[in-house]
């Protein structure tokens, strides 16, 4: 028989048993839903906490410090070794200090972080509001979280003058020094933190004699590079820590996530199957006086094999087609939501779900294929049919 007849007679199921053959598909696309819901849950998950905790930059990046007695302090002479290091790109000084900072009359209690502007891109900080590089000694940065305290919008405090009083550590070790400049600071922009942090950058202490940093940004050239620079830095005496290692720690725990919630879906899609193989031998038992005169008349067992194998086939792509419609409209549908009762409350925006193009098309090729399995024993029973024993059967 011709492929052409072949699929004819697959398709003329679709239109004699309209209803099961559409509960069929329905209850096949429903398995599928559940497995495109709840994987693609996973992936919006993975993808908006890391985004959130990282930047291009960031994962590049070494955070360079001197833990115990006798590691060497981190003062020029190490910035110039680390700046001599051939997969080095940039290095940057951070010293964290206390201070204090006053807002039309109202005084906070705050960290202070001093490093050049390039620590906000290695640091992985996102800007809430306005810039985050401050290009004067008299630029100053506050975090979201300063804003929130003085219960203000961060763009409110765009432009806003500033008192600072900072307390610098002595350099004996003992005790600390209370500088409070007299000229007043300026908010230039606002971080994406719930801390109560502010930055400035190293030229806000001109004459002040800081410290050695509390810790280094070294960016390196790659993230391939990352190991053979960490084995240099430790030469050094010094501790060497990348935030890559957290996030391939975070995505290991997320391909376990995505594993778990795509077993509850293959749960799902294994009831759907069996239904689907119900209504395969149902058609079979059916259709036999049928299978009795195609073979009377010279089809081959190959023929009516292939025939019911297409049936089945094309039940389960339409399955697939119908279960990542209702999936991704039921995904979309709860992030609306989500997003709605977010706001509603004063948080953000976020896509909870996302799906790569590769897993929908993977589904669809495992629908099909999920269809071609639940249809290889009733095909192969058909094949073997007698035909005088069909054309018998009421």
């Amino acid at each position: 028989m011709l492929f052409t007849d072949l699929l004819k007679l697959s398709l003329r199921m679709f239109k004699a048993r309209a209803l099961r053959t559409f509960l069929t598909v329905l209850g096949m696309g429903v398995g599928i839903a559940a497995i495109v819901f709840l994987v693609s849950f996973g992936y919006g998950l993975q993808e908006t906490l890391l985004k959130k905790i990282t930047t291009s930059d960031a994962l590049s990046t070494l955070d360079v410090a001197a833990e115990g007695a006798d590691a060497p302090k981190l003062d020029g002479s190490i910035v110039t070794k680390l700046t001599s290091f051939p997969e080095v790109e940039a290095v940057v000084p951070v010293n964290e200090l206390r201070g204090q900072l006053k807002i039309s009359g109202i005084t906070l209690d705050s960290g202070i972080i001093v490093a050049a502007p390039k620590y906000f891109g290695l640091e992985g900080i996102k800007t809430a509001s306005g810039r985050i590089n401050t290009d004067t000694g008299s630029e100053i940065v506050i975090t979201s979280g300063v804003a929130k305290a003085f219960g203000k919008e961060p763009s409110q405090l765009i432009g806003q003058g500033v008192s600072l009083s900072m307390f610098i550590p002595k350099t004996s070790g003992s005790g600390e020094t209370t500088v409070s400049p007299t000229n007043t600071f300026t908010i230039v922009g606002i971080a994406e933190s719930d801390e109560n942090l502010f930055y400035l950058s190293p030229g806000a202490f001109s004459g002040i004699n800081l410290p050695p940093a509390t810790k280094i940004k070294v960016k390196g050239s790659s993230t391939a590079a990352l190991p053979e620079l960490r084995d240099r830095v430790q030469v050094l005496g010094l501790t060497a820590s990348s935030i890559s290692e957290t996030i391939d720690q975070a995505n290991k725990v997320f391909q376990a996530i995505q594993l778990l919630l795509m077993s509850f879906g293959v749960i799902a899609l294994i009831v759907s199957a069996i239904g689907m193989f119900n209504t395969m031998t149902i058609t079979l038992l059916e259709r036999t006086e049928e299978i009795g005169i195609m073979k009377s008349i010279g089809a081959s067992p190959g023929s009516i094999s292939i025939m019911f194998m297409m049936e089945s086939t094309l039940m389960g792509l339409l399955g697939s087609l119908m279960g990542i419609l209702i999936g991704l409209v039921g995904g979309e549908t709860v992030n609306m939501i989500f997003n709605v009762v977010a706001t509603n409350f004063g948080g953000q925006k976020a896509d909870l779900f996302l799906s790569p193009i590769w897993f929908l098309l993977a589904i669809i090729f495992f629908g099909a294929f999920v269809g071609f399995l639940t249809g290889i024993i009733p095909a192969r029973k058909a094949a073997k049919t007698d035909a005088l024993e069909a054309l018998r059967y009421k």
